[in-house]
């Protein structure tokens, strides 16, 4: 190591030493820059493995493009963020991710499946079916998508072929009605 990358140094001298592709100031910047980085890639891409890969690739990235970093525009700080930023957004947005989301989707599927079989016991069991019955068919199909099987609003509009203005107003109508039912407010 260099007897100048020793200790702190300043950021405009350590751009000047990577420009000059000097490998002791790229050691020096992923020693003291990287897990600074990882932490903001991290909470944009929220899964490890993932935010490792794109921190690697911010530094080779930044190796590879640090003569395009010019000083008067901000630090070099903030300009590595930057980089690193817009690399963990194409990254949520590759094929690859989405192809895993979509992977980790199906797996949820099926422990949603499980996990509707176990709620629908307990519907039974706790004997909110008895209110449940005294809902119009509208507002009890609605109020059984989205509460015990766990659709969304605009879920339920699309499956059913009803306008999503249509199921918030039948389930708002549903629960006064529960309301009203169980005595409550």
């Amino acid at each position: 190591m260099s007897p100048t990358l020793q200790g702190h140094i300043d950021q405009s001298e350590l751009a000047m030493l990577l420009k000059r592709k000097d490998e002791t100031a790229m050691e020096y910047l992923y020693n003291n820059y990287s897990q600074a980085l990882y932490g903001i890639i991290l909470r944009i891409v929220t899964d490890e493995k993932v935010a490792e890969e794109v921190t690697q690739d911010a530094f080779i990235k930044i190796w590879d493009k640090i003569d395009a970093y010019d000083a008067t525009k901000g630090r070099l700080f903030t300009w590595m963020l930057n980089l690193s930023r817009n690399l963990a957004i194409d990254k949520l947005r590759s094929k690859e991710i989405k192809r895993v989301q979509k992977t980790d989707e199906l797996s949820n599927s099926v422990y949603d499946v499980e996990r509707q079989n176990l709620i629908h016991q307990d519907i039974d069991g706790i004997g909110v079916k008895k209110f449940l019955d005294k809902l119009r068919d509208e507002e009890r199909l609605i109020v059984e998508l989205i509460y015990f099987k766990g659709y969304t609003q605009s879920e339920v509009s699309k499956e059913k072929d009803i306008p999503l203005g249509t199921v918030k107003t039948r389930l708002r109508m549903a629960l006064i009605n529960l309301r009203k039912e169980l005595g409550v407010g």
